[in-house]
């Protein structure tokens, strides 16, 4: 059956070397690939590591069996579409091959002049490295347009990240291609220049670096720095603990090396390393649950050192121009579980940001101070995080809304952002019409960041936050241009009042819960427009269901009602393409929504609202009965005012109290008041 993506054609999938990474990078593309019919072939010249890299494989399949991660049907076919093999000839006829091998560049050069004589002109080779830069890699190869490095992050079957790093003769389509192809088959690709150890690598050692280095001066034992340094920069486990866990201290222990030369003076395998690297034995890190005691004292001096060192690191690498800030931002927040950089800096402010790497950069020669932390400081704004992208197709602009950790949940800059997009997109001649989608394949938009709603004081505050939610929805339903929402995965809450304000919306084919307005589970009201544009779209009856119950619709169900134009078997944002593009051109009528007011009735019919709150499902009746009887502008001002007053409410504060505790899938114990 195979796969075809933006031009190219994979009907088989190798991975050289069955070590610490290649087996999970099978596993990924297995999962991703088996339903395509896409075998994947795993090579190496060690029949015990291609045994150990088989039972690793077989073991991670069955525990998603056991957990209910993946059916059996699914799980046997992963493992009938892998295989691991000593015999190179298996890698014939492959159309993407990718050399996960030991980290030496002789070892790698010989595998891909082997590659390149094996799988032919059309192949795309790519190798995982960590560190070595493309144009080395591949400078003896001679179909360099087709060869590339995709740095993948440990566990690389479960961490999303990916890098792609293209040389200097790689082909531009390709590296869009791939770009397209990881994100779907479910990884957060980011485009890298072939800097040594290209972007996210260099905070990662770096940081272990500066832990070692805080050791060796004294301010705490491995164990204290690493606890300290995970608190203070919001990790999920502390650069000893990762380099534990990686297995990474030789590769790192070279690299640092190496960046001495590569990267500026700072850098060097600290004594620290040596002495680890000759006892054999693992870092002295934490227990799983172990509390480290410090003092308030040396918490926050070994606090910001490693914050001075990780905002120095992160901006030398934006200096270098490499990666786009937001890539770097989504990158490092992805790859390595930790808190974003720049909004760590525009959390404590800019200017304190500086300090901090400018008192590191003093302790420490060599340590550079970056440009563009000190220009941002000089400016005396914070750093802008882009969470909207765009790019055009011709005549079409899509914006990507993307924030992968929080499937792409709406806060107030995604608001913010999305405004100024369509600011600029309504005055910019060479745009016809506009795709709006959300990044990857899991979600759309899962809503609105619930944090903010604990955070709403008075009815007033309630009503004016409606307001501000509602303003790019406005603009984006007023904007004279066709809007095309696609739907790249199930849209939750606000998700679905931006897609209404759409001029069509289209859904990836198959989704089992494609729209849904769980509002109610959090005891409040819709805020951005829910109440006033669904029925509009779907009719009274169907729309207060819905809302009152917080029920959602598949995919088909939504296209019955009227809610969605079509699904798509394929790629759904250039389906949106043409059909914008189409709509723009007079070739297609997209309908739109009636701004006048519609028939209501005296009363809604009785539904069976469940365990939820009365008192907010009377309010959500008056925005729905006095709403629609008036004009969409004036409906949308009573739902508002409907918001505010549910944040009067003891069951607003329960049930969004109880989202942050306990999570979406637990039912709040609502009073009705």
């Amino acid at each position: 059956m195979g796969y075809r993506f933006s031009g190219f054609q994979i009907d088989k999938i190798g991975v050289i070397g069955s070590g610490q990474i290649g087996p999970d990078i099978a596993l990924h593309f297995a999962k991703a690939m088996h339903t395509r019919g896409v075998p994947v072939v795993v090579v190496d010249v060690s029949a015990e590591a291609l045994e150990r890299g088989r039972a690793k494989v077989n073991r991670k399949i069955a525990k998603g069996r056991e957990s209910g991660a993946f059916t059996p049907e699914a799980a046997e076919s992963m493992v009938r579409h892998l295989s691991f093999t000593s015999d190179y000839e298996q890698l014939r006829d492959a159309g993407l091959v990718i050399e996960a091998a030991t980290e030496n560049l002789e070892v790698k050069r010989r595998i891909f002049a082997e590659l390149e004589e094996l799988c032919g002109p059309a192949a795309i080779l790519a190798s995982n490295s960590s560190h070595i830069e493309p144009d080395e890699l591949f400078a003896e190869l001679g179909t360099r347009e087709r060869a590339l490095v995709i740095h993948y992050f440990f566990p690389a079957d479960r961490n999303h990240l990916v890098e792609i790093i293209p040389g200097s003769e790689t082909a531009p389509a390709l590296v869009d291609a791939l770009l397209a192809l990881y994100e779907e088959i479910g990884k957060v690709p980011v485009r890298v220049g072939g800097r040594y150890g290209f972007a996210v690598n260099p905070v990662f050692e770096g940081l272990f670096l500066a832990a070692a280095l805080a050791v060796e001066a004294g301010l705490g034992s491995v164990k204290e720095v690493d606890a300290a340094t995970r608190t203070a920069l919001g990790m999920g486990v502390g650069p000893f603990t990762a380099m534990n866990l990686t297995g990474g201290n030789p590769i790192t222990d070279h690299a640092l090396d190496e960046m001495t030369s590569k990267l500026g003076p700072w850098w060097r395998s600290p004594r620290l390393m040596q002495e680890a690297m000759a006892s054999g034995k693992p870092w002295d890190v934490p227990g799983r649950d172990e509390k480290v005691e410090l003092s308030p004292e040396r918490e926050e001096r070994i606090g910001d050192t490693m914050r001075g060192a990780y905002f120095g690191l992160v901006g030398q690498i934006l200096d270098s121009g490499i990666i786009s800030l937001a890539d770097l931002e989504v990158a490092v927040e992805t790859g390595l579980a930790m808190r974003a950089p720049f909004d760590l800096m525009n959390a404590l402010g800019v200017p304190r940001a500086l300090q901090l790497v400018e008192a590191y950069a003093a302790d420490h020669p060599g340590f550079a101070v970056p440009r563009c932390i000190s220009a941002q400081a000089r400016a005396g704004r914070p750093f802008r995080v882009s969470h909207v992208l765009r790019r055009d197709a011709g005549d079409v602009a899509v914006l990507t809304i993307r924030r992968p950790r929080v499937l792409n949940a709406l806060n107030d800059d995604v608001f913010e952002q999305l405004y100024e997009h369509f600011v600029a997109l309504h005055s910019d001649p060479r745009i016809a019409a506009v795709v709006l989608t959300g990044f990857g394949t899991r979600s759309f938009v899962s809503g609105a960041d619930v944090g903010f709603l604990a955070r709403i004081e008075s009815p007033a505050d309630g009503a004016t936050t409606a307001e501000r939610s509602k303003r790019a929805g406005n603009l984006i339903e007023s904007l004279g241009k066709p809007v095309v929402c696609a739907l790249n995965g199930p849209a939750l809450g606000g998700g679905v009042e931006l897609a209404m304000c759409c001029t069509a919306r289209i859904a990836r084919k198959g989704l089992p819960m494609a729209v849904a307005q769980p509002e109610v589970n959090l005891g409040i009201v819709p805020g951005a427009g829910a109440t006033q544009r669904l029925p509009r779209l779907v009719g009274m009856e169907k729309a207060a269901e819905m809302l009152r119950t917080g029920r959602g619709l598949s995919g088909a169900e939504a296209v019955a009602c009227g809610l969605i134009r079509e699904e798509v078997d394929g790629n759904v944002v250039e389906r949106a393409i043409e059909l914008a593009r189409a709509a723009a051109r007079g070739k297609v009528t997209l309908p739109v929504i009636d701004p006048g007011p519609m028939p209501t009735p005296a009363a809604l019919p009785p539904v069976e609202i469940g365990h939820r709150s009365r008192a907010i499902d009377g309010l959500l009746c008056r925005a729905l009965l006095e709403g629609c009887n008036q004009p969409l502008a004036d409906g949308l001002q009573v739902e508002s005012e409907m918001f505010g007053a549910c944040c009067a409410t003891e069951d607003m504060r329960i049930g969004v109290g109880n989202f942050l505790a306990n999570g979406p899938r637990s039912k709040a114990e609502f009073v009705h008041r």
